[in-house]
């Protein structure tokens, strides 16, 4: 066997590079238990050595001039993680069962040395937004690093969705250098389109994979039956089968067939479904830390189809929520925890009902469980006057195996000492974490490169794709005549004569907003002649944008100034004297009994782009769009709704209905005829 220094290793691999841009395929696959050639998976070092046997090339991880099964990737996957769980110490377990915030950088570069690295922790959520090159840099550095350690275990970079506009996670935008920009999952939902979001998944996990993202905190299968839950707008809608066929879909786009060295790996939340509130309520917080079911079968019935559909795609990872199921609840069809109690009031990531016997036992679930950040720290309901040895011991003897928001692992590692918890159950968890970063391919090359990351990121044709994706997801609520012509399209035979006045709300006639969405239409279609005057306009648009945070802790759908629209009576007041297209981005089924009966045309938006409004108004795209989820006719409707079933099973009197009759409920949606 041959010893390679890494300075050998790296000029190796340029080598091999070079030869995959002619047969890229040649030495993609992950390698066979055969050990073929063209099976071999590409190896990089940077801090250790390369062993070579024959043409085939391997990590010397532990630095012991030898092949390690756990080093040898022609083996079974099983057999590598047994023999490297066996190397470790309790610490080094310990270590890898946390997740937390992303290691400190300076300039670009790694503050060292780090602690949470040198105790083996391994996985790190990144909230950032920066360009592709910039996230390559950092993704690499921390390789490295966790390759010089005494193992070489890898690291593995995960985050929340970043390919759309969101209000409280991590927020994309359009740029040089930044994730293609596609509509919310609410905008994806409305689409109807498997296929699209399949196709936009495949697109998004090349760029994460591109940039050294690997793992993804989503998508959400949650199923948005209070109409007051502030996180609505990370679902895909009210309806199970709706849900299911698009969570279904990311994953399998995200993930492929099987999870492998091109795959980015999904956590599915929040297990089992966090759409079941009460008034609204989060269990971020004590006054919602509770999941209420007043209706008998709801959990089954309409909560966990789209988690079924998950762990059918192959889904890497589940994260229950904070809450605890509530001894309140109607009958859910479960066995009861004792003769008086359905469930165990403790959160679900402490839960052995819901996580051993509902997830794994009844579903069938094979995966790995990951903790909410918090869901055993703080927040961890049911057992709050615990000690964090007590509530770590208790969530991983439930069935978690890798706790989010901690970074000492000191609770475990105690937890085992004392008799609380048994060092099988660490190293289950920890052969779960293994299996996923050996699938992944991080072992043999968990490098990427930086101009290579800006060229996915930037590449056009994704943003191609994801601009159709746009169009389809708007959804056309209202089209009145005038004159005996509908108002919209306004096509070119109408634009000649028309002036289009235009606002933003929040914002107003002088706010940036304003500004900016007039330029950018102006920019877009030059065609359309805009106004500052409303006196000297023939028709108005205005983009209407409440916003509620899930981090006020105050749930609220009404369109005023609660949810940051000051300005409600001018919105009236320009509908009133002109047509007026009006526009509302929904990240809730919001309240709009105020600014709907008034306009011409309605459009419903999820995190969409300007360009793609303006070419439904000019009937270039015909709407195709359907409601996500049930808009409530008003305050007394919410008030009166039942917080665990879908707005299309409520009572009729729910549904919001305008002037014309249209109910706009769950799959309503107009178009051009």
């Amino acid at each position: 066997m041959k010893r390679f220094s890494k300075r050998t290793a790296s000029l190796t691999f340029t080598a091999l590079m070079l030869s995959s841009m002619i047969l890229p395929n040649a030495s993609a696959q992950q390698g066979k238990s055969n050990g073929n050639k063209q099976n071999a998976p590409e190896v990089e070092a940077k801090a250790k050595n390369i062993l070579v046997q024959g043409e085939k090339r391997f990590k010397d991880l532990n630095n012991n001039d030898r092949l390690d099964p756990y080093e040898n990737w022609q083996l079974p996957i099983d057999a590598r993680v047994k023999d490297l769980v066996n190397k470790m110490t309790l610490a080094e377990k310990a270590g890898m069962m946390l997740i937390t915030e992303f290691p400190k950088f300076t300039d670009n570069k790694l503050v060292l040395p780090n602690k949470l690295i040198d105790q083996n922790t391994r996985y790190y959520i990144f909230r950032q937004t920066p360009t592709a090159d910039v996230i390559a840099s950092y993704n690499n550095q921390l390789q490295e690093t966790a390759e010089a350690s005494r193992l070489g275990i890898p690291i593995v970079i995960t985050s929340n969705p970043r390919n759309h506009a969101s209000t409280d996670y991590t927020n994309s935008s359009e740029g040089a250098g930044l994730h293609s920009y596609w509509p919310g999952p609410l905008g994806l939902a409305a689409t109807r389109d498997t296929s699209l979001v399949n196709e936009f998944s495949e697109i998004a996990s090349k760029e994460w994979r591109a940039a050294g993202i690997r793992k993804v905190y989503g998508y959400t299968a949650d199923i948005a039956t209070d109409p007051l839950w502030a996180r609505i707008e990370d679902t895909f809608g009210e309806q199970p089968a709706l849900a299911s066929g698009m969570i279904y879909n990311v994953i399998k786009g995200f993930q492929g067939e099987e999870l492998g060295k091109d795959s980015v790996a999904i956590t599915v939340k929040h297990f089992p479904g966090g759409g079941a509130r009460d008034n609204g309520l989060d269990p971020h917080f004590p006054e919602g830390k509770f999941n209420p079911y007043p209706t008998t079968g709801s959990l089954l019935k309409y909560h966990i189809p789209s988690f079924k559909a998950a762990i059918s795609a192959g889904v890497s990872s589940v994260m229950p929520y904070y809450a605890y199921p509530s001894n309140t609840s109607s009958d859910q069809g479960l066995p009861w925890f004792s003769p008086t109690q359905q469930f165990e009031e403790v959160g679900f990531a402490l839960n052995k009902a819901i996580i051993t016997d509902l997830l794994r036992g009844q579903l069938g679930f094979k995966g790995y469980v990951n903790s909410d950040t918090g869901a055993v720290g703080k927040n961890a309901w049911g057992v709050e006057n615990f000690t964090d040895e007590q509530k770590f011991a208790k969530a991983i003897n439930a069935g978690t195996n890798i706790i989010s928001g901690a970074s000492d692992p000191t609770p475990i590692i105690d937890a085992v000492k004392h008799g609380l918890l048994k060092e099988e159950k660490v190293d289950q968890s920890v052969s779960f974490l293994l299996t996923e970063m050996m699938k992944l391919g991080l072992f043999e090359n968990p490098y990427v490169n930086t101009q290579h990351a800006l060229d996915v990121f930037n590449n056009p044709e994704s943003q191609q794709k994801a601009d159709e994706a746009h169009r389809k997801s708007l959804v056309l609520m209202r089209n009145d005549k005038i004159k005996g012509e509908n108002v919209l399209p306004l096509n070119d035979t109408k634009l000649k004569d028309v002036k289009l006045y235009v606002e933003m709300f929040p914002g107003g006639n002088d706010a940036a907003a304003t500004k900016k969405l007039r330029e950018t239409i102006q920019k877009y279609d030059p065609s359309i002649t805009l106004t500052e005057n409303l006196a000297e306009a023939t028709h108005a648009f205005v983009w209407v944008r409440p916003v509620q945070s899930n981090w006020d802790n105050n749930p609220r759908i009404t369109v005023g100034p609660e949810t940051g629209i000051t300005n409600v009576d001018r919105i009236i007041e320009i509908q009133k004297t002109i047509p007026t297209i009006t526009a509302i981005n929904f990240t809730n089924p919001w309240i709009i009994d105020q600014i709907e009966p008034n306009a011409a045309a309605v459009i419903a938006t999820f995190g969409t782009k300007e360009e793609a409004i303006v070419d439904v108004i000019r009937g270039k795209f015909n709407p195709t769009g359907k409601l996500p989820f049930t808009v409530p006719a008003n305050k007394s409707a919410v008030e009166n709704e039942i917080g665990d079933i879908p707005g299309y099973e409520e009572d009729p009197s729910y549904v919001y209905k305008n002037k014309n009759g249209d109910g706009y409920k769950f799959d309503f949606g107009l178009n051009y005829k």
